[in-house]
């Protein structure tokens, strides 16, 4: 099976909530090798850790731009690991955001962006869960079940 290592920023707590979600479903699924890092604590080398990159974050208003990434992950990814290769790296990404916004999940739009620059391969769909993640457990573990079938192809 499998492994994955889950690189996360999360402030307020629902990105938090939704990938220990995830986490449960892909245990179910028999998926037990999972890493849990926030971001803070993340060195440049735990990018190449688990089988499986999965990336997530929140939106935020960084600076005053809306649509941004949540800025501890925003750090991360644009200044801390600007020159790393996911060549062929097999990452997926989980994005949030809030309706009220007119750039709503668009932390997932940079981290498909990362992927891409830096060569690494979206495994699936990304994940995207618009205002609080409460109550939408159904949809999390409809996603973590399609993530399996794509880590058993």
């Amino acid at each position: 099976m499998s492994s994955f290592h889950v690189i996360y920023a999360s402030t307020s707590g629902h990105t938090e909530y939704v990938v220990e979600v995830l986490k449960n479903v892909l245990q179910e699924m028999g998926f037990h090798d999972i890493e849990m890092q926030r971001v803070e604590e993340v060195q440049v080398n735990d990018l190449g850790r688990g089988d499986i990159l999965l990336l997530a974050s929140g939106t935020w208003n960084t600076g005053g731009v809306e649509g941004q990434l949540n800025p501890h992950m925003d750090v991360f990814l644009k200044r801390r690991v600007t020159d790393i290769t996911l060549k062929g790296r097999k990452v997926v990404v989980i994005g949030l955001g809030d309706e009220r916004y007119r750039y709503t999940c668009r932390a997932a739009d940079h981290l498909e962006e990362f992927v891409k620059k830096h060569e690494g391969v979206l495994l699936c769909d990304t994940l995207r869960i618009v205002n609080e993640p409460y109550g939408q457990e159904k949809k999390i573990e409809a996603w973590g079940r399609k993530l399996c079938s794509h880590c058993s192809s």
